[in-house]
């Protein structure tokens, strides 16, 4: 009641004619503020709404200075990240979308490896991928299908941070050349396939070691032994053999998939919001146009990585297959034309979701990221005042 009473005769004096209003509402917005803090523990933030309706701190600065306070600077779009963070940040969202894309996919990319086997054994012949995926868990063991995970999650941290970190800023840069203050196809696709040089740089390796773990009855007991096998009996350029072929296959992979996934933004997000589910169907739609059209590439890529043992037998060859011609001559040789699409259903399968996870993770990373850089330097600059 005391608090009350006081309130009230503070209110009286500030409408007293005659007195300075912007001052006297200063003082009384500084009293409520102290009053609110001593017996309701009313939040500074919260009291500081109240004063403008009485004459509080907003109009003792336009008293004082005659300026007004420079009006809130809006949040930035999310594609256009604080200056000196953007690389991090691309960086960090790529690694993440790469990790997770890869590791909720494996399964289908086991089935993948083995359908695309030129020459299989009897027990690895398989109708379509969910019968592929059903006989590898009942006959070889539930955790057969994810053999070669931890070596694919290590590579695809690296390669997927430099492939994004890479993109972006190359598209942005190649766009302003091509295109200034518009979108620029011919610049996403370059800026792609740039992206795909590092990638494909830092993922190769693990690709070859990822897919010889795949293959059924692999003869190696874990990923170091995988290694050291074919480091000792190969040599080490074993691990970058089929890297040509897997560029030539992921170059136009690439700028299909960059191409088609931006053209569908423009469709579905033309303003370029943080939208997850026009993300995932870009992504979905582009990824399986992409695989499909580079399909034949990708059977040659998996011969030269697993130089597979019975297609080498079957031709009475005693050395490994190497480069990308030698590589179609043999496809071509085991099975005609219509082994260059051997897996093309596995591998729609697998990339549809794949790149829908990873565009998605992609974005809501960036999202993430950008918002907290933001929200740092707001509360920094705020500091500053």
């Amino acid at each position: 009641m005391e608090a009350d009473g006081f309130l009230r005769r503070r209110r009286m004096s500030a409408e007293t004619p005659g007195g300075d209003g912007g001052v006297v509402g200063a003082s009384a917005g500084a009293e409520i503020r102290w009053l609110g803090g001593r017996f309701w523990g009313v939040s500074e933030g919260i009291v500081g709404s109240l004063s403008p309706r009485i004459g509080g701190d907003s109009e003792l600065q336009t008293v004082l200075h005659g300026v007004p306070e420079a009006p809130e600077i809006p949040e930035p779009d999310y594609e256009g990240l604080p200056q000196g963070a953007s690389t991090t940040t691309h960086m960090l969202a790529g690694a993440v979308a790469g990790i997770m894309e890869h590791c909720l996919m494996f399964p289908i990319d086991c089935v993948k490896t083995r359908m695309q086997s030129l020459q299989p054994e009897p027990a690895a012949r398989y109708r379509n991928v969910m019968d592929a995926l059903w006989r590898i868990v009942r006959t070889e063991g539930i955790w057969r299908p994810m053999r070669g995970l931890n070596i694919t999650a290590v590579g695809a941290g690296p390669a997927h941070a430099l492939y994004f970190a890479c993109y972006e800023k190359l598209k942005k840069t190649l766009s302003d050349v091509i295109h200034p203050g518009a979108n620029s196809h011919l610049a996403n696709g370059a800026a792609g396939c740039v992206a795909t040089l590092l990638h494909d740089a830092a993922m190769n390796p693990a690709e070859v070691v990822k897919q010889r773990m795949q293959m059924y009855n692999s003869p190696y007991r874990g990923v170091l032994d995988c290694m050291r096998a074919v480091w000792q009996k190969e040599g080490a350029g074993a691990f970058y053999r089929s890297y040509t072929t897997q560029l030539t296959m992921n170059v136009p992979f690439q700028a299909l998939h960059f191409m088609a996934y931006e053209y569908l933004q423009e469709l579905l997000n033309p303003h370029r919001q943080y939208n997850p589910s026009s993300h995932m169907v870009s992504g979905a739609l582009a990824g399986a146009l992409a695989a499909a059209a580079t399909t034949p590439l990708d059977v040659c890529k998996t011969l030269l990585n697993t130089q597979e043992s019975v297609a080498l037998h079957s031709l009475n060859s005693s050395g490994n297959i190497s480069g990308l011609a030698h590589a179609f001559r043999t496809v071509y040789r085991l099975g005609g034309l219509p082994a260059y699409f051997k897996g093309v259903q596995a591998r729609v399968i697998y990339q549809m979701p794949s790149t829908a996870i990873s565009w998605s993770v992609y974005e809501f990373f960036k999202y993430v990221i950008t918002k907290h850089q933001h929200k740092k330097w707001k509360t920094n600059r705020d500091g500053e005042k």
